[in-house]
């Protein structure tokens, strides 16, 4: 089986008690939960049995040893995790709607997730063939998003599959919204990509969809995915244009919806194994877009992100 390299931020999400304007009965109190997008594919991943690794940084504060011993106890390995005092570890207060959708306040920068580097990376990361799965998040800085972009090629130049989920979220960037230049040059390092409608209609600008799409087939991705809620997920590549439903449910939380669908997806890839032609196996990829949508849907109807992420036992339930 491919193991899963995941990097990137791991931060803690404080949970609001309350669901939408209108909930005011009492005060609001905000409960923790491990999270932090790259870290809950990780997560995501040895939940479903997929050998799984986060690399990141973490403060030496009570947050970092939180996020650590929750990694672990979810059997991440985090011997790729480094610990500093240079800053705290990341926080967001996440707000819910009456519908379970969710709206950020992120407490970063600064934060120690974004003071990795490649002097970081464990000896022989790559010696092995992986996929490693890398988000936008950590392009908000010039020295991050440097070290990400090498990551990625090291990557790639090992023969490892790259994966990218875009998972934008503007209000991390100083500008106040993602940098479309910067985030197309990590999107372009990927084989596998997955981005929401909404950011895809963000990305493309006054591009024409088709033609977008075709630019990043032609920079090397092999295979896209783009989700739009509880709606219809398309899925993209060079000869392949199709559609799978997710199973209906009712959403409490949606924080961990999406990087539970892609880490079900990547724990699909790699049972089925990254060499030779997997993207142009339409079958396969019909059958492992339908289990990151049950993956994705049993998420939302649970809070947090770790706790929220399903086992395969979860997914035998899950009608």
């Amino acid at each position: 089986m491919t193991p899963i390299i995941a990097f990137g931020e791991a931060l803690v999400d404080m949970l609001s008690s309350r669901l939408g304007e209108s909930d005011t009965q009492g005060p609001e109190t905000f409960t923790p939960y491990a999270g932090g997008a790259p870290a809950n594919v990780a997560v995501a991943c040895a939940r479903l049995g997929v050998p799984s690794r986060f690399l990141g940084m973490l403060g030496e504060d009570h947050f970092g040893d939180f996020l650590a011993a929750e990694l672990a106890a979810h059997g991440v390995d985090t011997s790729g995790v480094i610990r500093t005092k240079a800053a705290r570890t990341a926080l967001a207060f996440v707000s819910r709607d009456a519908d379970g959708e969710r709206t950020f306040d992120f407490y970063r920068p600064p934060a120690a997730d974004l003071l990795y580097r490649q002097e970081h990376l464990p000896p022989g990361i790559f010696s092995e063939p992986a996929i490693l799965h890398l988000c936008t998040n950590s392009l908000t800085e010039d020295a991050i998003a440097e070290t990400t972009l090498a990551i990625a090629d090291m990557a790639a130049r090992a023969g490892c599959l790259v994966s990218v989920d875009a998972n934008l979220r503007h209000n991390l960037w100083p500008e106040g919204h993602a940098e479309i230049g910067l985030v197309t040059r990590l999107l372009d390092r990927a084989q596998l990509l997955k981005l929401s409608r909404e950011e895809l209609d963000f990305l493309r600008g006054d591009h024409p969809e088709d033609a977008w799409l075709a630019e990043r087939l032609a920079a090397g991705v092999r295979f896209m995915v783009i989700t739009d809620g509880p709606g219809e997920v398309a899925l993209k590549g060079v000869g392949l244009d199709d559609r799978v439903t997710p199973p209906s449910v009712q959403a409490v939380d949606t924080t961990a919806g999406g990087d539970a669908f892609i880490g079900g997806l990547l724990a699909e890839l790699a049972e089925h194994g990254i060499d030779g032609d997997w993207h142009q196996d339409t079958a396969f990829l019909h059958r492992a877009v339908e289990t990151a949508c049950r993956c994705g849907a049993h998420a939302v109807t649970r809070p947090g992100a770790y706790a929220a992420l399903p086992t395969r036992d979860d997914l035998e339930q899950l009608n």
